[in-house]
């Protein structure tokens, strides 16, 4: 609703230019003007300043079709629209001053959308750099890697189907959700893509959170070679957090090795040590990049992933401290012959109480 009223400004404020273009040319009822303007145009002048409104119509018509299109490119010819437009209001302010507020109006959108524009060149070149890095074949995982793991692993891997059948090494999950910063705030839905490298270990989540109506913030976590960043970018256009250092890549290492979940064949990865404690636990060390972490795979009765517990660092009112970090498996489903928990809540345990955080589905992977 809200692309189909914006559209509609720009194609209005693209017709009340052709005001101009009558007034310039005269012709029709708008072939006289006030004699207070900043230039007076007449005979050739006035014809291709007749022009220069026509182009600035023209602009904001292009404008308009790529914002409904959804083309990132939307906002160049609006912007330039909106360049010609503020320079002939103000040759001609008494007559067009008020177009000065459609403008600004319209100025605000484009500088976010450029914002957006430019965050989202930003993540694309990063899973580019993560695809490049990754090893290009197909992976098989056979019966033998499989039988060197403990025997609840072993089950799980089974179950979810990809013992015996060449996977992928890049994996792209679409997911939706919501999230909250604190226990008693309200819950922010999202919508996110998410790109996973299983050799080398590697991962980018890029999200769209909406936190209230017409305000949107950029997540981007990634995890690659062996470092953590988090950013936080309120409306595309301020930075909220940068975060990097010990913390963050340990904090995304284990984010790696539970989200594995969904791709079980990197279980059998080489970087992976597991270690078998019960029949529905296990426990997994990730050394890799100089930093080590440790968690505990937990499997419910059909051998099937049903959580994952590790001590996690957490940003907590900006002290990063070691918690426990706590996801449970809800629901599953199957992906292209593999079936995966695609709906999950996460949870921090917190000696004041339980903390959950986030809720998020899976609802294409390939």
């Amino acid at each position: 609703m809200l692309r189909i009223i914006f559209a509609s400004i720009l194609v209005i404020h693209s017709l009340l230019h052709l005001i101009g273009v009558s007034k310039e040319w005269t012709t029709g009822p708008y072939g006289q003007r006030s004699d207070e303007t900043l230039v007076n145009t007449s005979g050739n002048t006035s014809k291709i300043t007749g022009a220069v409104w026509l182009l600035a119509s023209i602009l904001f018509l292009s404008g308009a079709a790529g914002f409904l299109l959804q083309k990132d490119w939307y906002w160049i010819p609006a912007a330039v629209a909106l360049l010609i437009s503020q320079i002939l209001i103000m040759v001609d302010w008494q007559d067009a001053k008020y177009g000065t507020i459609v403008n600004i109006a319209i100025l605000v959108v484009v500088v976010f959308s450029a914002a957006a524009m430019c965050f989202d060149r930003k993540v694309q070149r990063e899973v580019d750099s993560i695809r490049h890095q990754a090893m290009k074949n197909d992976r098989m995982i056979s019966e033998e890697m499989v039988s060197k793991l403990p025997k609840n692993v072993q089950r799980w891997m089974r179950e979810s189907n990809v013992v015996g059948r060449k996977t992928r090494n890049v994996i792209r999950v679409l997911q939706k959700g919501s999230m909250r910063t604190k226990p008693e705030s309200k819950w922010m839905p999202f919508e996110a893509i998410q790109y996973f490298s299983i050799e080398p270990p590697a991962f980018l989540w890029s999200a769209n959170i909406k936190s209230a109506p017409l305000f949107t913030i950029a997540g981007r976590d990634k995890y690659q070679d062996g470092e953590g960043n988090m950013l936080i970018k309120p409306l595309y256009l301020f930075t909220a957090a940068d975060s990097r250092g010990k913390e963050i890549n340990q904090g995304t290492l284990l984010r790696y090795m539970a989200e594995m979940a969904w791709f079980p064949q990197a279980a059998a990865s080489k970087y992976l040590q597991w270690e078998f404690i019960d029949d529905h636990h296990a426990k997994v060390t990730m050394d890799y990049g100089g930093t080590t972490a440790s968690g505990i795979y937990v499997f419910n009765d059909d051998g099937g992933v049903a959580g994952f517990e590790a001590l996690r660092f957490g940003d907590f009112e900006g002290d990063y401290r070691l918690e426990k970090w706590s996801v449970a498996t809800t629901g599953y489903k199957n992906f292209n012959g593999i079936l995966v928990g695609h709906k999950n809540e996460v949870t921090w345990k917190l000696k004041e109480g339980d903390f959950k955080w986030l809720k998020i589905e899976i609802t294409t992977m390939d």
